[in-house]
């Protein structure tokens, strides 16, 4: 499913018109975003995700051309975490 499966679907569901549906995705994508990138506090649809900033520190990996080592700085990254009921759902029950 792409995006315009996607806010197709949600407008059909919601009752709302597709412009409506988009405006909605593309202002959660927004404000997931943000708050992900302050990283002070997660973002979280209960039973359905979690998003999370996550530090990774740095650390020597190897050119796998090469074999030379390569060092990679310390950085931070994005944790995606399912809820209870997309894990549910993955499970076909």
């Amino acid at each position: 499913m792409n995006r315009s499966d996607l806010v197709t679907a949600l407008a059909d569901r919601a009752e709302v018109t597709r412009k409506d549906a988009d405006a909605v995705l593309a202002a959660f994508a927004e404000v997931t975003g943000e708050t992900v990138a302050k990283g002070d506090e997660k973002v979280t649809v209960p039973g359905f995700l979690t998003f999370e900033r996550t530090h990774r520190a740095a650390r020597t990996a190897r050119n796998p051309q090469t074999g030379e080592p390569i060092d990679i700085p310390a950085g931070y990254s994005v944790k995606v975490s399912a809820g209870s009921k997309l894990k549910e759902a993955a499970k076909g029950a």
